[in-house]
Order: structure tokens, then C-alpha cells, then sequence
């Protein structure tokens, strides 16, 4: 497999007065599971004073980033991602590369913490030296991606990762979200033809770059064998996202362990046909959505900070609540009360 050879997200060095981020910046490069633990952890915290050193440690990362080949992972639950993953991993690493698993679990509501183990579901994969397996909590954030997913990536990549697979809760709308942070999106389907690809909506199945039905062994053997068929000519009839690139249709079996060379090759496919400028190209319309979605999320977190729509909030809600504002003029005020027209205007 291929992989970008420059990285867009890259930018010059300037100076980190922080001996301890210097330090653990030192530590992910020379391949430390610890440090690379301590590092995911720190771009995780929603505390604002690891958000700004999280930040100075990207800084320090970014040269190294970039080299990975980043896979997203989605389907329906209980199509077996993990064991498609873990299955999938032992092959990468058997193959010679190096394997990190950002698997996306869904939140408690209680702790906000990951509900399900990944290490326990993938146990096999955990134990092997040449990979990393984190389970990080949804939060809030649509799609069941956590927010800091794109950090840990990159995180990864400089520790020395260059396959950095991301498992996703399940399929929806939102799921989009993972598609706009890898390389190559692999929608992974179980054996049901056409019934079960009229189930799932269409705009998931016109993200993925390549298609893999699992279970395709014992009774499912032959199910699977049709289903790839109706999926091939059903996805005959989405127009592609790229031109050139016509989204494969492949069976596996992970209990087996079969089919994962034909999946490896085409992703390697995949991204020749890409080529270096084209990938290049993706990444850097990826880490200008990036951007602008953290621009969102910090103007959402200041307005609900300020202490001026704090005074306002909670007699706006209980209006709006009532049918007494419609609730488009009550944003209307408590965005004024946030950019300080409401202020301006009454000094004049």
C-alpha cells in the first residue's frame, strides 16, 4: 500500500517552552505505548489549560504526521466490525505494518465515559506488539466520532502507526462525519442482498469508497456470494464520488480469516488510483472542514460560557418553551447579547 508522501497539515516548527510536551513529543517518536496513551489523553481533556498544551504538542507532532494510510470502518451492529477489525489488523501486522485502532465507543450518560471494550472484543489484535487499540467516547459529538478522533490520528501517525483504522458506533446520516476524516471509507455489510441494502440509507452507501460483506462462510456462504452480486448492481446505479474509481464489492470471512488480501489490494488500489496529488488534494479539503468544525465548536462553547447569555438563557428558554418567543427571535437575542450589538445600539 501506498500512502501520502507529503503532509498538508504540516506546519513550521516554532518553539514550545514546555519542557514536559518536548519531552513526550520525544517519547511518542521513539514509539512509547505510554506516552502515546499520556498524548491521546491530553488531546481528549475538555480542560482548557490541556487544551492549549494539547495544542503545542500537535505543533511538535505535525513533521511526523502524515504517512499513514487512514481507514475508516462502518455497518450496521452486529455485522462484526471488531472481529472484522481485529481479523483485518493481524493481517496488516502480518504483513509488516504497524496497526493503531481508534475505535469509537458509544458514551455513557452517566460518566461520559466508553460503555463497550474494545481491547476485550479485539483481544487477539491487542496483544500483538505492532499495534495500539484506544476506545475513545462518543461525547457529544455527531456521528459517533469523538471530537478529538482526528488529533489521535495524527498522534498515532507520529508515534510510528502507518494504518490507523477507525471504527465507528454504527450506520446513519451522521456517520458522514468519519468519511470526512480518512482516507478511504469501507462500508462493512452482511449477507441480504438487495433487502438489506434497501435498509440502509442511501447517502452512507454513496460515501464508501469500497464495500466488504462479512461472514461469508458456513451456511451465510452462499447468501454471501449473492449479495455481492445485487450490491455490485445496485451500486451500478449511485453516481461515484470519484469518476475514476468504481466502489469494489468484496466478501470475507472473518472467523475464517479469508478475503483480506483482496481487501488489502484494493485499498492499495484505492489509493493509486488517488495518486499522491489527489490524496494530497483530500487531505487538505479534510483539514479545512477541520478547522472550520473547530471554529463551530469554540464559538458554541464561548456562547454558552458568556456571561451575558447566562443572564438571558434561562428566561429565553422558558419563553420560547411557552409559546410566548418564537424561538428564532429569541436566538436573535441571545446572539446580540453575545456579539454585543444589543449593547452597541443602546449607546448610541
Amino acid at each position: 500500500m501506498t500512502s501520502a508522501q507529503s503532509n498538508p497539515e504540516t506546519t513550521p516548527n516554532q518553539t514550545i517552552d514546555d519542557p514536559q510536551l518536548v519531552k513526550l513529543a520525544e517519547q511518542l517518536r521513539g514509539g512509547s505505548r505510554r506516552a502515546l496513551g499520556r498524548a491521546i489523553t491530553l488531546v481528549e481533556s475538555t480542560r482548557l489549560d490541556d487544551r492549549a498544551r494539547a495544542e503545542k504538542l500537535l505543533q511538535l507532532l505535525l513533521p511526523e504526521t502524515g504517512n499513514s494510510v487512514r481507514i475508516g470502518i462502518s455497518g450496521v451492529p452486529g455485522v462484526g466490525k471488531s472481529t472484522f477489525i481485529e481479523a483485518f489488523g493481524m493481517h496488516l501486522i502480518e504483513s509488516g505494518h504497524r496497526v493503531a485502532v481508534l475505535a469509537v465507543d458509544p458514551s455513557s450518560r452517566r460518566t461520559g465515559g466508553s460503555i463497550l471494550g474494545d481491547k476485550t472484543r479485539m483481544e487477539l489484535l491487542s496483544r500483538a506488539p505492532d499495534t495500539f487499540i484506544r476506545p475513545s467516547p462518543t461525547g457529544r459529538s455527531l456521528g459517533g466520532v469523538a471530537r478529538r478522533t482526528r488529533e489521535a490520528m495524527l498522534i498515532c501517525e507520529a508515534a510510528g502507526f502507518d494504518h490507523i483504522l477507525v471504527e465507528t458506533v454504527g450506520v446513519g446520516q451522521s456517520e458522514t462525519a468519519v468519511a470526512e476524516m480518512v482516507d478511504l471509507f469501507l462500508l462493512l455489510l452482511v449477507p441480504g442482498g438487495g433487502d438489506e441494502l434497501q435498509g440502509l440509507k442511501k447517502g452512507i452507501v454513496e460515501l464508501a469508497d469500497l464495500v466488504v460483506v462479512n461472514k461469508a462462510d458456513g451456511k451465510l456462504k452462499d447468501a454471501a456470494r449473492r449479495a455481492v452480486a445485487e450490491y455490485k448492481s445496485a451500486l451500478r446505479m449511485l453516481r461515484p464520488l470519484n469518476e475514476d474509481w468504481q466502489v469494489p464489492v468484496l466478501s470475507c470471512s472473518s472467523l475464517e480469516k479469508s478475503g483480506f488480501e483482496a481487501v488489502r489490494q484494493r485499498i492499495a488500489d484505492y489509493l493509486e488510483t488517488l495518486g499522491d496529488t489527489g490524496l494530497t488534494a483530500k487531505r487538505n479539503a479534510q483539514a479545512r472542514d477541520w478547522m472550520w468544525n473547530e471554529i463551530d465548536e469554540e464559538l458554541r462553547l464561548a456562547f454558552r460560557h458568556d456571561p451575558q447569555v447566562a443572564d438571558l438563557l434561562e428566561q429565553a428558554e422558558t419563553d420560547v418553551t411557552q409559546g410566548l418567543l418564537p424561538p428564532g427571535r429569541a436566538a436573535q437575542q441571545l446572539l446580540q447579547a453575545f456579539l454585543g450589538t444589543g449593547r452597541r445600539e443602546d449607546n448610541e
